[in-house]
Protein backbone atom coordinates (compact mmCIF):
# COMPACT_ATOMS: atom_id res chain seq x y z
CA UNK A 1 0.00 0.00 0.00
CA UNK A 2 1.05 3.50 -0.49
CA UNK A 3 2.30 5.69 1.96
CA UNK A 4 1.56 8.96 2.52
CA UNK A 5 2.06 10.76 -0.99
CA UNK A 6 3.13 14.49 -1.67
CA UNK A 7 0.58 14.82 -4.33
CA UNK A 8 -2.21 12.90 -6.18
CA UNK A 9 0.38 11.95 -9.12
CA UNK A 10 1.76 7.99 -9.11
CA UNK A 11 -1.38 6.73 -7.07
CA UNK A 12 -2.92 5.72 -10.39
CA UNK A 13 -5.56 8.74 -11.14
CA UNK A 14 -6.60 9.34 -14.99
CA UNK A 15 -5.24 12.28 -16.37
CA UNK A 16 -8.53 13.98 -16.50
CA UNK A 17 -8.95 13.89 -13.29
CA UNK A 18 -5.58 15.04 -12.07
CA UNK A 19 -6.26 18.06 -13.98
CA UNK A 20 -9.42 18.68 -11.94
CA UNK A 21 -7.94 17.83 -8.87
CA UNK A 22 -5.40 20.63 -9.59
CA UNK A 23 -7.97 22.79 -10.70
CA UNK A 24 -10.25 22.34 -7.71
CA UNK A 25 -6.81 23.39 -5.36
CA UNK A 26 -6.50 19.67 -4.02
CA UNK A 27 -2.80 19.53 -3.57
CA UNK A 28 -2.21 17.02 -1.33
CA UNK A 29 -3.58 13.85 -0.62
CA UNK A 30 -4.67 12.90 2.71
CA UNK A 31 -3.48 10.16 4.74
CA UNK A 32 -6.50 8.12 3.60
CA UNK A 33 -6.51 8.94 0.02
CA UNK A 34 -3.02 8.10 -0.36
CA UNK A 35 -3.37 4.51 1.24
CA UNK A 36 -7.08 4.22 -0.38
CA UNK A 37 -7.15 5.59 -3.78
CA UNK A 38 -4.93 2.88 -5.10
CA UNK A 39 -6.71 -0.38 -3.76
CA UNK A 40 -9.90 0.92 -4.87
CA UNK A 41 -8.51 1.42 -8.51
CA UNK A 42 -7.31 -1.74 -8.02
CA UNK A 43 -10.65 -3.14 -8.05
CA UNK A 44 -10.24 -5.37 -5.03
CA UNK A 45 -12.62 -4.63 -2.29
CA UNK A 46 -11.68 -2.62 0.68
CA UNK A 47 -12.27 -1.74 3.97
CA UNK A 48 -11.18 1.83 4.87
CA UNK A 49 -10.61 2.77 8.30
CA UNK A 50 -10.24 6.36 9.15
CA UNK A 51 -11.58 9.09 11.40
CA UNK A 52 -14.41 11.64 10.17
CA UNK A 53 -13.25 14.90 8.58
CA UNK A 54 -9.98 12.86 6.68
CA UNK A 55 -11.28 13.63 3.05
CA UNK A 56 -12.76 9.56 2.61
CA UNK A 57 -14.53 11.18 0.06
CA UNK A 58 -12.53 11.64 -2.37
CA UNK A 59 -11.14 8.55 -1.45
CA UNK A 60 -13.96 6.44 -2.56
CA UNK A 61 -15.22 9.27 -4.95
CA UNK A 62 -12.09 9.41 -7.38
CA UNK A 63 -12.12 5.78 -7.55
CA UNK A 64 -15.79 5.61 -8.36
CA UNK A 65 -15.77 8.04 -11.32
CA UNK A 66 -12.69 6.83 -12.78
CA UNK A 67 -13.86 2.86 -12.80
CA UNK A 68 -17.40 4.09 -14.20
CA UNK A 69 -15.96 5.86 -17.25
CA UNK A 70 -13.78 2.92 -18.38
CA UNK A 71 -17.16 0.39 -17.69
CA UNK A 72 -20.08 0.29 -20.17
CA UNK A 73 -22.82 2.88 -20.23
CA UNK A 74 -25.20 0.81 -18.54
CA UNK A 75 -22.66 0.48 -15.22
CA UNK A 76 -23.76 2.51 -11.83
CA UNK A 77 -22.83 3.31 -8.56
CA UNK A 78 -24.17 3.07 -5.39
CA UNK A 79 -23.61 5.19 -2.55
CA UNK A 80 -25.33 4.25 0.99
CA UNK A 81 -25.11 6.87 3.42
CA UNK A 82 -26.55 6.94 7.61
CA UNK A 83 -28.33 10.76 6.82
CA UNK A 84 -29.88 13.13 4.55
CA UNK A 85 -26.59 15.51 5.11
CA UNK A 86 -24.22 13.21 4.96
CA UNK A 87 -25.68 12.52 1.71
CA UNK A 88 -26.13 15.73 0.39
CA UNK A 89 -22.75 16.57 1.26
CA UNK A 90 -21.24 13.77 -0.85
CA UNK A 91 -23.30 14.50 -3.85
CA UNK A 92 -22.14 18.21 -3.79
CA UNK A 93 -18.33 16.99 -3.67
CA UNK A 94 -18.70 14.42 -6.61
CA UNK A 95 -20.41 17.34 -8.68
CA UNK A 96 -17.66 19.25 -7.90
CA UNK A 97 -15.10 16.79 -9.63
CA UNK A 98 -17.37 15.95 -12.51
CA UNK A 99 -20.25 18.45 -12.78
CA UNK A 100 -21.67 16.73 -15.99
CA UNK A 101 -22.12 13.28 -14.77
CA UNK A 102 -25.44 12.14 -14.38
CA UNK A 103 -26.38 10.96 -10.38
CA UNK A 104 -29.70 11.56 -8.36
CA UNK A 105 -30.21 11.76 -4.35
CA UNK A 106 -32.59 9.58 -3.27
CA UNK A 107 -33.09 11.00 0.35
CA UNK A 108 -36.06 11.19 2.92
CA UNK A 109 -37.47 14.23 3.17
CA UNK A 110 -36.82 15.48 -0.30
CA UNK A 111 -39.84 15.35 -3.38
CA UNK A 112 -40.12 11.65 -4.40
CA UNK A 113 -41.45 12.31 -7.49
CA UNK A 114 -38.46 14.03 -8.55
CA UNK A 115 -36.03 11.57 -7.43
CA UNK A 116 -38.17 9.19 -9.58
CA UNK A 117 -37.85 11.06 -12.89
CA UNK A 118 -34.07 11.18 -12.02
CA UNK A 119 -33.92 7.65 -11.74
CA UNK A 120 -36.01 6.82 -14.82
CA UNK A 121 -32.72 8.64 -16.64
CA UNK A 122 -30.52 5.42 -15.20
CA UNK A 123 -27.95 7.88 -13.20
CA UNK A 124 -24.35 6.93 -13.17
CA UNK A 125 -24.41 7.28 -9.44
CA UNK A 126 -26.88 7.06 -6.97
CA UNK A 127 -26.47 8.51 -3.55
CA UNK A 128 -29.02 7.30 -1.14
CA UNK A 129 -29.71 6.62 2.83
CA UNK A 130 -31.06 3.55 2.94
CA UNK A 131 -35.04 4.18 4.21
CA UNK A 132 -36.22 6.37 0.86
CA UNK A 133 -33.57 3.44 -1.29
CA UNK A 134 -36.04 0.43 0.19
CA UNK A 135 -39.29 2.80 -0.10
CA UNK A 136 -38.31 3.40 -3.91
CA UNK A 137 -36.88 -0.35 -4.72
CA UNK A 138 -40.13 -1.74 -2.60
CA UNK A 139 -42.57 0.36 -5.19
CA UNK A 140 -40.59 -0.95 -8.47
CA UNK A 141 -39.05 2.63 -9.28
CA UNK A 142 -35.27 1.45 -8.82
CA UNK A 143 -33.74 -1.36 -9.90
CA UNK A 144 -29.61 -1.88 -8.88
CA UNK A 145 -29.53 -4.59 -11.00
CA UNK A 146 -26.25 -2.80 -13.04
CA UNK A 147 -24.32 -1.66 -9.84
CA UNK A 148 -20.93 -2.40 -10.76
CA UNK A 149 -19.46 -0.61 -7.11
CA UNK A 150 -20.95 -0.49 -4.13
CA UNK A 151 -19.97 2.01 -1.12
CA UNK A 152 -20.83 1.55 2.28
CA UNK A 153 -19.77 5.11 3.85
CA UNK A 154 -20.00 5.72 7.82
CA UNK A 155 -20.88 2.45 7.87
CA UNK A 156 -20.85 2.17 11.60
CA UNK A 157 -23.00 4.49 12.02
CA UNK A 158 -25.81 3.00 9.82
CA UNK A 159 -25.22 -0.41 12.18
CA UNK A 160 -25.84 1.72 15.41
CA UNK A 161 -28.94 4.03 13.54
CA UNK A 162 -30.40 0.47 13.17
CA UNK A 163 -30.20 -0.03 9.49
CA UNK A 164 -28.60 -3.36 9.15
CA UNK A 165 -32.22 -5.06 7.66
CA UNK A 166 -31.78 -2.43 4.99
CA UNK A 167 -28.44 -2.85 4.08
CA UNK A 168 -28.95 -6.86 3.65
CA UNK A 169 -31.94 -6.50 1.51
CA UNK A 170 -30.16 -3.48 -0.54
CA UNK A 171 -26.78 -5.61 -1.48
CA UNK A 172 -28.95 -8.80 -1.87
CA UNK A 173 -30.02 -6.94 -5.31
CA UNK A 174 -27.31 -5.84 -6.26
CA UNK A 175 -24.83 -7.77 -8.89
CA UNK A 176 -23.00 -11.13 -7.37
CA UNK A 177 -19.89 -9.00 -9.17
CA UNK A 178 -19.21 -6.01 -8.19
CA UNK A 179 -16.67 -4.14 -5.83
CA UNK A 180 -17.66 -3.06 -2.57
CA UNK A 181 -16.02 -0.38 -0.51
CA UNK A 182 -16.78 0.12 3.07
CA UNK A 183 -15.77 3.57 5.01
CA UNK A 184 -15.89 3.32 9.29
CA UNK A 185 -14.80 5.59 11.67
CA UNK A 186 -14.60 2.45 14.30
CA UNK A 187 -14.53 -1.39 13.12
CA UNK A 188 -16.88 -2.67 15.79
CA UNK A 189 -17.65 -6.73 15.24
CA UNK A 190 -20.94 -5.97 13.06
CA UNK A 191 -18.04 -4.04 10.65
CA UNK A 192 -16.00 -7.25 9.93
CA UNK A 193 -19.24 -9.35 9.88
CA UNK A 194 -20.36 -7.48 6.74
CA UNK A 195 -17.02 -7.72 5.10
CA UNK A 196 -17.11 -11.35 5.80
CA UNK A 197 -20.58 -11.74 4.11
CA UNK A 198 -20.53 -9.31 1.16
CA UNK A 199 -17.03 -8.94 0.35
CA UNK A 200 -13.86 -10.89 -1.63
CA UNK A 201 -11.20 -10.68 0.40
CA UNK A 202 -11.14 -7.35 2.02
CA UNK A 203 -8.10 -5.17 2.14
CA UNK A 204 -8.12 -3.24 4.75
CA UNK A 205 -6.82 0.53 4.83
CA UNK A 206 -6.20 2.07 8.16
CA UNK A 207 -4.43 5.54 9.08
CA UNK A 208 -5.41 5.85 12.79
CA UNK A 209 -6.17 3.01 15.31
CA UNK A 210 -10.18 2.64 15.53
CA UNK A 211 -11.25 5.03 18.25
CA UNK A 212 -8.89 7.52 18.57
CA UNK A 213 -9.21 11.02 18.35
CA UNK A 214 -7.44 13.99 16.07
CA UNK A 215 -4.69 15.27 18.05
CA UNK A 216 -5.77 18.74 16.96
CA UNK A 217 -8.98 18.63 19.12
CA UNK A 218 -8.46 19.83 22.67
CA UNK A 219 -10.56 17.75 24.66
CA UNK A 220 -12.01 18.67 27.95
CA UNK A 221 -14.67 17.81 30.50
CA UNK A 222 -16.64 20.01 33.06
CA UNK A 223 -18.59 17.67 36.30
CA UNK A 224 -21.47 19.97 36.85
CA UNK A 225 -24.82 20.07 38.67
CA UNK A 226 -27.72 19.37 36.13
CA UNK A 227 -29.70 22.73 37.05
CA UNK A 228 -26.07 24.57 36.58
CA UNK A 229 -25.56 23.63 33.24
CA UNK A 230 -27.31 26.87 31.39
CA UNK A 231 -25.29 29.16 33.45
CA UNK A 232 -21.78 27.25 32.64
CA UNK A 233 -23.00 27.09 28.33
CA UNK A 234 -23.62 30.97 29.12
CA UNK A 235 -19.87 31.35 30.32
CA UNK A 236 -18.43 29.42 27.97
CA UNK A 237 -19.78 30.51 25.01
CA UNK A 238 -18.78 34.13 26.25
CA UNK A 239 -15.45 32.65 25.77
CA UNK A 240 -15.49 31.82 22.50
CA UNK A 241 -15.91 33.88 19.41
CA UNK A 242 -16.10 31.56 16.69
CA UNK A 243 -18.51 28.78 15.55
CA UNK A 244 -19.91 26.45 17.97
CA UNK A 245 -21.28 23.24 17.46
CA UNK A 246 -23.65 21.88 20.27
CA UNK A 247 -25.12 18.46 21.18
CA UNK A 248 -28.17 17.29 23.00
CA UNK A 249 -29.22 13.82 23.42
CA UNK A 250 -32.78 14.45 22.38
CA UNK A 251 -35.01 16.76 19.47
CA UNK A 252 -36.64 18.65 21.99
CA UNK A 253 -33.84 19.46 24.04
CA UNK A 254 -32.07 20.65 20.69
CA UNK A 255 -35.25 22.96 20.32
CA UNK A 256 -35.55 24.05 23.96
CA UNK A 257 -31.39 24.42 24.11
CA UNK A 258 -31.57 27.05 20.91
CA UNK A 259 -34.04 29.44 22.61
CA UNK A 260 -32.04 29.97 25.51
CA UNK A 261 -28.80 30.65 23.65
CA UNK A 262 -30.81 32.97 21.67
CA UNK A 263 -32.00 34.30 24.96
CA UNK A 264 -28.55 34.88 25.80
CA UNK A 265 -28.11 37.34 23.03
CA UNK A 266 -26.16 34.84 20.55
CA UNK A 267 -27.37 33.67 16.52
CA UNK A 268 -28.48 29.55 16.62
CA UNK A 269 -30.51 27.49 15.07
CA UNK A 270 -31.34 24.07 15.52
CA UNK A 271 -31.06 20.87 13.16
CA UNK A 272 -32.53 17.45 14.12
CA UNK A 273 -35.20 14.80 12.85
CA UNK A 274 -38.22 17.00 14.03
CA UNK A 275 -37.10 19.51 11.60
CA UNK A 276 -38.22 18.98 7.39
CA UNK A 277 -35.45 18.89 5.04
CA UNK A 278 -35.82 22.52 4.31
CA UNK A 279 -35.07 23.72 7.59
CA UNK A 280 -31.87 21.72 8.15
CA UNK A 281 -30.89 23.28 4.94
CA UNK A 282 -31.08 26.67 6.14
CA UNK A 283 -29.58 26.13 9.18
CA UNK A 284 -26.76 24.18 8.07
CA UNK A 285 -26.23 26.78 5.51
CA UNK A 286 -26.82 29.70 7.67
CA UNK A 287 -24.37 27.90 9.84
CA UNK A 288 -21.51 27.70 6.90
CA UNK A 289 -22.35 31.59 6.22
CA UNK A 290 -21.93 32.55 9.78
CA UNK A 291 -25.49 33.99 9.71
CA UNK A 292 -25.94 31.37 12.83
CA UNK A 293 -22.46 31.45 14.72
CA UNK A 294 -24.08 28.52 17.16
CA UNK A 295 -25.46 25.18 15.87
CA UNK A 296 -27.28 23.19 18.05
CA UNK A 297 -27.67 19.50 16.76
CA UNK A 298 -28.87 15.86 17.90
CA UNK A 299 -26.63 13.01 17.17
CA UNK A 300 -28.70 12.27 13.57
CA UNK A 301 -26.64 15.21 12.96
CA UNK A 302 -23.54 14.53 14.00
CA UNK A 303 -21.81 13.12 10.59
CA UNK A 304 -24.02 15.25 8.05
CA UNK A 305 -21.99 18.76 8.71
CA UNK A 306 -18.63 18.90 7.31
CA UNK A 307 -18.36 22.82 7.76
CA UNK A 308 -14.43 23.79 8.21
CA UNK A 309 -13.23 25.94 11.09
CA UNK A 310 -15.60 24.90 13.72
CA UNK A 311 -14.10 26.42 16.61
CA UNK A 312 -15.60 24.51 19.08
CA UNK A 313 -17.82 21.29 19.73
CA UNK A 314 -19.66 21.19 22.75
CA UNK A 315 -21.71 17.91 24.58
CA UNK A 316 -23.77 19.47 25.93
CA UNK A 317 -25.60 15.94 27.05
CA UNK A 318 -23.40 12.90 26.88
CA UNK A 319 -23.57 10.75 24.20
CA UNK A 320 -25.42 7.34 24.70
CA UNK A 321 -23.35 5.55 22.66
CA UNK A 322 -19.51 5.86 23.58
CA UNK A 323 -18.30 5.47 20.36
CA UNK A 324 -20.48 8.82 19.12
CA UNK A 325 -18.73 11.03 21.17
CA UNK A 326 -15.75 10.31 18.42
CA UNK A 327 -18.07 11.51 15.47
CA UNK A 328 -19.32 14.64 17.24
CA UNK A 329 -16.15 15.92 18.41
CA UNK A 330 -14.86 14.88 14.83
CA UNK A 331 -16.53 18.25 13.54
CA UNK A 332 -13.80 20.04 14.96
CA UNK A 333 -9.98 20.24 14.07
CA UNK A 334 -10.30 19.21 10.40
CA UNK A 335 -8.22 20.42 7.67
CA UNK A 336 -5.43 20.95 10.12
CA UNK A 337 -7.60 23.38 11.67
CA UNK A 338 -6.92 23.44 15.40
CA UNK A 339 -10.23 22.28 17.37
CA UNK A 340 -11.36 22.26 21.18
CA UNK A 341 -14.44 20.17 22.31
CA UNK A 342 -15.99 20.65 25.72
CA UNK A 343 -18.66 18.22 27.58
CA UNK A 344 -20.48 18.38 30.39
CA UNK A 345 -21.24 15.88 32.79
CA UNK A 346 -23.69 15.59 35.98
CA UNK A 347 -22.09 13.68 39.34
CA UNK A 348 -24.06 10.46 38.37
CA UNK A 349 -22.30 9.89 35.11
CA UNK A 350 -19.05 8.62 35.94
CA UNK A 351 -19.51 5.46 34.30
CA UNK A 352 -20.69 7.23 31.33
CA UNK A 353 -17.21 9.32 31.08
CA UNK A 354 -15.30 5.59 31.87
CA UNK A 355 -16.98 4.37 29.06
CA UNK A 356 -16.16 7.22 26.55
CA UNK A 357 -12.74 7.27 27.80
CA UNK A 358 -11.98 3.43 26.99
CA UNK A 359 -13.76 4.42 23.74
CA UNK A 360 -11.39 7.16 23.02
CA UNK A 361 -8.25 5.56 24.58
CA UNK A 362 -7.69 8.70 26.53
CA UNK A 363 -8.02 9.92 29.89
CA UNK A 364 -9.91 12.92 29.66
CA UNK A 365 -8.99 16.24 31.74
CA UNK A 366 -12.21 17.41 34.01
CA UNK A 367 -12.31 20.66 34.75
CA UNK A 368 -13.23 22.41 38.36
CA UNK A 369 -16.30 23.99 37.57
CA UNK A 370 -15.59 27.99 37.61
CA UNK A 371 -17.72 30.23 40.10
CA UNK A 372 -18.09 33.34 38.27
CA UNK A 373 -21.29 31.72 36.47
CA UNK A 374 -23.93 34.31 35.17
CA UNK A 375 -26.83 34.26 37.20
CA UNK A 376 -30.05 31.80 36.36
CA UNK A 377 -32.07 32.97 33.93
CA UNK A 378 -35.56 31.79 32.90
CA UNK A 379 -35.74 30.49 29.62
CA UNK A 380 -38.22 32.32 27.97
CA UNK A 381 -41.01 30.15 26.33
CA UNK A 382 -41.00 29.47 22.67
CA UNK A 383 -42.71 32.05 20.44
CA UNK A 384 -44.72 31.07 17.03
CA UNK A 385 -41.23 31.23 14.70
CA UNK A 386 -39.44 28.94 17.66
CA UNK A 387 -42.57 26.26 17.20
CA UNK A 388 -41.12 23.79 14.89
CA UNK A 389 -43.62 20.91 14.03
CA UNK A 390 -42.27 17.38 12.43
CA UNK A 391 -42.73 17.89 8.65
CA UNK A 392 -45.75 16.17 6.98
CA UNK A 393 -44.94 13.18 5.12
CA UNK A 394 -46.62 14.12 1.74
CA UNK A 395 -46.02 11.36 0.35
CA UNK A 396 -48.19 8.42 1.65
CA UNK A 397 -46.54 5.64 0.00
CA UNK A 398 -43.47 6.02 1.12
CA UNK A 399 -42.55 5.17 5.02
CA UNK A 400 -41.21 7.94 7.44
CA UNK A 401 -37.37 7.46 8.40
CA UNK A 402 -34.96 8.78 10.52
Amino acid sequence: MNPTAQNFDGLGIAPNLLARLDQLKFKIPTPIQSKAIPVALSGKDMIGIAQTGTGKTLAFGIPLIQKLAALPATAQGLILLPTRELAEQVSLSLQKIVPNLPMVLVIGGASARHQTLALRRNPKIIIATPGRLIDLMESGIVSLKNIAVLILDEADRMLDMGFAPQINKIIVTTPARKQVLLFSATMPPEIAKLGTKYMQLPLRVEVAPAGTTSELVEQEIFVVAQETRPQLLEKILSEHSGPVLIFTRTKHGARKLAIAIRSMGHSADEIHSNRSLGQRRNALAGFKSGKYRILVATDIAARGIDVVGIELVINYDLPENPDDYLHRIGRTGRANHAGKAISLATPSQTSKINAIERAIRTRLSITKTPTDLPPRRAIPRPTASDRTAAPQNRFRNFRPRR
